[in-house]
């Protein structure tokens, strides 16, 4: 859906929105699409990348905001879906923050043995809880699903080698009315509709994402000149741009996706790394920076050697 067929809708423009978020277009899922096809789809093509077949994967963790039910897990319609009997499956709710939560959360678990190969996977459908009459928001958002594989390797001779280096994770719930969704299951017995106060979220979001991109880099002994690669949430280019700036990394080390894509919350990292691998930029060995922040507010940063 470009930014045309939009104004056709609603009172915007190509120009306002392009000025205002650097976004050009976004996906909408099909009628009867829902969010657990878009994960299936998304882990289907993970696996065909990392050569594993699915019953190798004993863990999903499944980012997402939009599930298919209020339960179960969507993550457990995706293990049916590849036909994985065992392990386990479950969602993580961090909003566009929910990727790199669960990056940790399976990082965390593989490193405890509780797994030894797991699919992570952000998938959104936010055309559902959008309200198609409200132009500061409907205007944002798209729906997505990206997938990454992790794997627990014994490496002790190489502390530095391939995986998650390092993960800094934080929230702050006074502030969730500035990105929430107005209903629910125990407050409403509906789904709603989001809501954001947009130059709210704007203020708060570059110095709270570089107080966790600081933290993930001092964890890892790393410094930002050593970062092959940032890649941010695609939420706003403003925001990216002046995150860029703040660690001092030029534009061609930015992956940017936030103009083809909208914001699709938990899937726009996964995607944009998937984008940065097929066009070959993201190359084995390096280091990558994620970062995100969303409605919470939550927000984190992981660093990755790919």
């Amino acid at each position: 859906m470009t930014n045309d067929e939009l104004s056709r809708m609603v009172d915007t423009s190509d120009e306002w929105i392009v000025q205002r978020s650097g976004i050009r277009e976004r996906h909408i899922a099909a009628d009867g699409e829902v969010t657990s096809d878009l994960a299936t789809h998304a882990a289907r093509a993970a696996l065909d990348d990392a050569g594993i077949a699915p019953g190798e994967i004993d863990m999903i963790v499944l980012a997402t905001a939009t599930p298919d039910n209020t339960f179960p897990a969507t993550a457990v319609t995706v293990q049916a879906n590849l036909g994985i009997e065992h392990g386990s499956a479950f969602d993580v709710h961090a909003v566009c923050s929910g990727f790199v939560y669960a990056v940790a959360t399976a990082d965390a678990m593989l490193r405890a043995g509780n797994a030894r190969k797991a699919l992570v996977i952000g998938a959104e459908t936010f055309s559902r809880i959008l309200d198609w009459e409200d132009r500061t928001t409907c205007v944002l958002f798209g729906d997505g699903a990206g997938a990454i594989v992790l794997e627990a390797v014994e490496d002790d001779a190489n502390p530095d080698g391939r995986g998650v280096l390092s993960v800094r994770l934080r929230s702050d719930g006074r502030h969730k009315d500035k990105l929430y969704v107005d209903g629910g299951p125990s407050s409403t017995g509906t789904v709603g509709h989001l809501r954001m106060q947009g130059r709210e979220v704007f203020r708060h979001a570059v110095g709270m994402v570089s107080d966790v991109i600081d933290g993930a880099l001092s964890d890892a002994g790393k410094a930002a000149q050593d970062i092959d690669w940032f890649v941010p949430h695609q939420a706003n280019k403003r925001i990216i741009d002046a995150t860029a700036r703040k660690f001092g990394w030029p534009e061609d080390k930015v992956v940017i996706t936030v103009d083809k894509h909208g914001n699709t919350s938990a899937a726009s990292i996964p995607l944009a790394l998937d984008i940065a691998k097929r066009d070959g930029r993201l190359k084995q060995g390096q280091l990558v920076m994620l970062e995100a922040m969303g409605g919470g507010l939550t927000w984190g940063a992981a660093l990755l050697r790919w």
